[in-house]
């Protein structure tokens, strides 16, 4: 039965698109040794003349209405990887390539130098023109100009973030995407459960949903423009959504008897693979999205759930118990005999596939202790990221650089990220209550 939703149906929820909530503040808790001197000038702010006669809508902002400069410093600091120099250590502020004096920032050993302008056009639209320098060459690396409104300038200043990062380590930046997760706040009757989403960097959260019931497994469509989750608000009964992230429109799309749990998107987003247990035990199931045809993809006695689909559509690997103890298997998505993948450690769960197919991130059960661990496919060999008692939900960053994950700080539920190499990590913690079930977008079309 197809059942499309507007936002406040007579349900257990409460659509809050557009509400904002607090930041999620990011503290880097380990970076890379040795990470590049940068230094990211504060950028020169360009009205257009003006008038007491000027129209309303030319009428500049008395400063910028964000730190489009300080922004890009930020994003680089996160990853670990740059150590951009404070702007009160600056000798000079230059704002256009003519201006700079290259000996003065040698005398930093900075190695890479960001000027420019954030410029007022009129009408809320402004103009960011930037400039990445190689300070010991004396070399242009990159010259952009971006538009935005002032509504996207933080996105764009991210997009600014993303060109230099590609740029100076050849790898794609994934600083103007974004991050689903769920938080819980209150106690007992009180207790609420709600969907955010948030700029890659915790600015900007905004509500999707909250519910009295626990919202569970939050995943991206491929193109970014849906999220399913699994939530038990059918009185207690686990089913799966999807929701329009734009509009807050949902549709119920599964809700057989039983488990309906752990959606995972096909990457051409046409299709669902789930968990169900309307026969007995949980199954792998992939669910046409137009039609809502299933296709059961295992028959065993024991529980398979948690799917994730290899990029090229090809296989499934989802975690079962069918050795005795979580594991990860990977079975054709057309159906078929399923693979075992892990061997090493008491268990391993919850697989996220990197975006080039490489790389399964996990959890993975050694002494007593759930870590998160990422295991190269073609040779099997796992390593282990993080330290923590009970870490959970590992998601890929789009870029395959990070894995962000959930795990418990002085009794509350927090989020970390850590690098694929393990040298950086971040912490992401919310001072209303619980974070948990976060899921990385991928790149924004």
């Amino acid at each position: 039965m197809k059942l499309l939703f507007s936002a406040l149906l007579g349900l257990y929820f409460v659509l809050l698109a557009g509400t904002a909530h607090a930041v999620l503040n990011i503290e880097i808790t380990q970076g890379v040794e040795g990470a590049v001197p940068v230094a990211i000038v504060p950028f020169g702010w360009e009205v257009p003349p003006q008038s007491a006669q000027m129209p309303t809508a030319l009428t500049a902002p008395l400063k910028p209405p964000v730190d489009v400069a300080a922004i890009i410093s930020a994003d680089l600091a996160r990853s670990g990887r740059f150590a951009p120099l404070p702007p009160k250590d600056m000798v000079a502020r230059p704002h256009a390539d003519t201006t700079i004096n290259f000996s003065n920032w040698r005398v930093f050993q900075t190695e890479n130098l960001v000027v420019g302008t954030l410029q007022y056009v009129g009408a809320n639209r402004y103009k960011i023109r930037f400039r990445l320098f190689d300070v010991f060459k004396g070399k242009q690396l990159e010259g952009v100009s971006l538009s935005a409104s002032g509504n996207d300038l933080r996105r764009a200043a991210h997009q600014v973030s993303d060109i230099i990062y590609e740029k100076l380590t050849g790898e794609r930046g994934a600083f103007s995407t974004n991050v689903a997760y769920v938080t819980a706040d209150g106690q007992g009757n009180a207790r609420r459960y709600s969907l955010w989403i948030a700029d890659a960097d915790g600015h900007g959260a905004q509500s999707m949903m909250r519910s009295r019931e626990p919202i569970l497994s939050p995943a991206w469509s491929p193109d970014g423009t849906r999220i399913a989750y699994a939530s038990l608000e059918d009185a207690g009964h686990q089913v799966v959504f999807v929701q329009e992230v734009a509009s807050g429109r949902r549709e119920k799309v599964s809700a057989q008897k039983g488990l309906n749990g752990a959606p995972a998107w096909s990457p051409d987003g046409q299709s669902l693979a789930i968990s169900l247990s309307k026969d007995g035990n949980a199954e792998i199931y992939v669910i046409d999205l137009k039609s809502k045809k299933q296709r059961r993809l295992t028959r065993h006695w024991a529980i398979d759930t948690e799917p994730a689909w290899m990029p090229d559509g090809k296989s499934i690997i989802f975690t079962s118990d069918r050795g005795g103890r979580p594991q990860l298997y990977r079975v054709p998505a057309m159906g078929g005999q399923a693979e075992r993948l892990t061997f090493e450690g008491h268990s391993n769960a919850r697989a996220s596939v990197s975006s080039d197919g490489t790389k399964v991130a996990m959890i993975h059960r050694i002494d007593g202790h759930y870590r998160v661990a990422v295991m190269e496919l073609s040779s099997g060999n796992l390593r282990v990221l993080t330290d923590g008692d009970l870490d959970e939900s590992p998601s890929f960053s789009p870029n395959g650089s990070m894995v962000i994950y959930a795990t418990s700080a002085r009794g509350r539920g927090i989020l970390k990220a850590v690098s694929v190499e393990g040298g950086v990590q971040q912490r992401f913690t919310d001072t209303a209550g619980d974070v948990r079930e976060p899921a990385w977008s991928p790149f924004m079309q």
